[in-house]
């Protein structure tokens, strides 16, 4: 039988794929669009108070960035071989798994919460020189490390969830937390409701509230039958051998999570340095790349789960073939969300109090974000999802050393600081990296090296 007679005979066999997918996608999807509005939110509302203060907050907001980079190699890791075995049935495996990232994501919490609250200076002198900024920032992280302390093990409760057919209540978790964020922050940026008007610091009071609530809620939810908890009475102890498979998936993930963590702090970090106006603009794009990218986020959840419940159970052909399905599909979502960041363009212009230089810096990076975004769907639904849903995750730190670090920022610092190019040629080389790897994403993504069964 033909190749195209035998996938033919499997989308007849899977009538219902698409339908899965959305059911995974759309959620997940939403969860990440919500949790982009908390940023959108802070920029909007503190926008509407002074450039200054949004700009700080954004900039005070990268070390949280950076935070969620080690966040992501440990929980990948824990999601990647969760799915598999889940998909397998091993119930006492995934609580193994649970234990170990929570010990690991609980201390790098820990970590951040330290730094934050001793030496928020230091830290926001690494993205700015400017004293005004800085002396926003810092008040902001004393407060918001707090926040940091809850955020990686909430993130470890939501994202076994995810992984354990409670995707719909992860997602109602992480909206509810949302919506009384964007709530907590009229409340004490503005000082609604009799509170006194904190403004930067209001939003750091707002978010840390919320991530306590979000905390709670997985307390709760998990505390019910049917969900997978950590194993308390072996907390400290585990099975070597996975261990050793937990860290063979984790250190490639952290590898490449750090890699893109501090490489896209590095591209704030230089476009800052090119004026308040500059770093204002950039503030804005970004918060307008990561609302538009939760369509393509929802995508590479799904592929992670599909393809590792399938490969976990043995089903290693119908692990590619999902795999193959979701690629295609990355490339309209990518030029979809493309038109998505032009067609919101003017009205992004209209809400947000900024500078005409700052404005007219904005609508050229929002031109150049368009095209980023093909870039951005492909990698992340096939970098992301179905190459980490078979356990290859090496190949994501090897192509974000090469076209981000090799390639993206020597051009970027050399045009910001030897060359003196213009703002948005400094801004279109921070986003070279997604699209030019696309052909090298795919030749790997050919080589089927992810269609492995990972679990023992």
């Amino acid at each position: 039988m033909s190749e195209n007679n035998t996938n033919r005979t499997r989308r007849e066999a899977d009538p219902g794929f698409y339908r899965k997918v959305a059911g995974i996608a759309l959620p997940l999807g939403l969860q990440s669009l919500m949790l982009a509005l908390v940023g959108a939110a802070d920029a909007f509302m503190l926008g509407r108070v002074q450039q200054d203060q949004m700009t700080a907050v954004s900039l005070a907001t990268q070390i949280q960035f950076i935070q969620n980079m080690f966040l992501m190699g440990i929980t990948t890791a824990g999601t990647i071989l969760g799915a598999q075995y889940w998909g397998k049935g091993d119930k006492k495996t995934m609580q193994d798994i649970f234990n170990l990232m929570l010990r690991y994501a609980g201390l790098l919490s820990l970590l951040f919460f330290a730094a934050c609250e001793f030496c928020p200076e230091l830290l926001m002198r690494i993205y700015t020189g400017d004293d005004t900024l800085t002396a926003i920032g810092a008040s902001y992280l004393r407060i918001a490390g707090w926040s940091y302390l809850m955020t990686g093990i909430g993130e470890c409760f939501l994202g076994m969830m995810r992984v354990t057919d409670h995707v719909t209540q992860s997602v109602w978790i992480s909206s509810s937390a949302v919506v009384f964020n964007v709530i907590f922050n009229l409340i004490f940026i503005f000082g609604y409701l009799g509170a006194p008007r904190l403004e930067a610091r209001g939003a750091a009071l707002a978010t840390t509230l919320a991530r306590a609530l979000q905390l709670a809620l997985c307390i709760f939810f998990t505390a019910r039958p049917g969900h997978i908890r950590p194993a308390l009475s072996r907390f400290f102890t585990g099975r070597q051998e996975l261990t050793r498979d937990f860290f063979h998936q984790a250190i490639p993930c952290l590898g490449g999570s750090l890699f893109w963590g501090v490489g896209f702090s590095a591209y704030t970090a230089i476009v800052s340095h090119l004026g308040t106006d500059a770093a204002a603009a950039n503030s804005v794009a970004g918060v307008v790349r990561e609302l538009v990218c939760c369509i393509g986020n929802g995508i590479a959840s799904a592929a992670g789960i599909l393809v590792g419940n399938a490969l976990g159970a043995g089903d290693l052909e119908r692990g590619k073939t999902i795999g193959i399905r979701l690629m295609k599909l990355s490339y309209l979502i990518g030029l979809v969300s493309g038109l998505l960041v032009l067609a919101s363009t003017p009205l992004v212009l209209r809400l947000m109090k900024l500078t005409p230089e700052a404005a007219r810096y904005l609508t050229g990076m929002m031109v150049i974000l368009a095209v980023y975004m093909v870039g951005r769907s492909v990698n992340a639904v096939t970098i992301n999802g179905i190459l980490d849903g078979g356990g290859d995750t090496i190949f994501d730190m090897y192509s974000l050393a090469v076209c981000m670090w090799g390639i993206a920022i020597p051009l970027a610092v050399l045009g910001a600081f030897v060359f003196h190019w213009p703002v948005l040629l400094v801004y279109a080389c921070t986003c070279l990296d997604e699209v030019g790897k696309i052909p090298w994403v795919m030749i790997r993504f050919r080589k089927y090296k992810w269609v492995r069964n990972l679990t023992r």
